[in-house]
């Protein structure tokens, strides 16, 4: 089992910064990636950047420039740095780790931090 908690969300006005935490703790050998997802009201959820063992990161399209996803391994952190934030990334943002045994994934989610950002 993995337990992920997340800090670090507020309401800033568009242009602004933010910076989200998740903080892993249990099993987290077991991990082969972690990232960010995000969901607004009325909205399914997506996935915003995710970040390999090796460190290999992946971004939203709209998110590309402004979002850098980065880990601490001592910290056994990983962190969603936001800049030039808009008004349309207003959500619950997620932190999720996954595993996988032989080919079954399973997924681990934290409880959400809700980001608001003011036009």
């Amino acid at each position: 089992q993995v337990q992920l908690v997340e800090s670090g969300g507020g309401l800033v006005q568009a242009g602004g910064s933010l910076r989200l935490s998740c903080a892993a703790s249990g099993s987290i050998f077991s991990i082969n990636g972690m990232g960010w997802y995000r969901q607004a009201p009325g909205k399914q959820r997506e996935l915003v950047a995710t970040i390999s063992n090796g460190g290999s990161t992946n971004y939203l399209d709209s998110v590309k420039g402004r979002f850098t996803i980065s880990r601490d391994n001592a910290k056994n952190t990983v962190y969603l740095q936001m800049n030039s934030l808009k008004p349309e990334d207003t959500a619950v943002y997620y932190c999720n780790a996954h595993q996988y045994v032989l080919v079954v994934r399973s997924d681990y989610w934290g409880q959400g931090t809700q980001v608001t950002v003011s036009s």
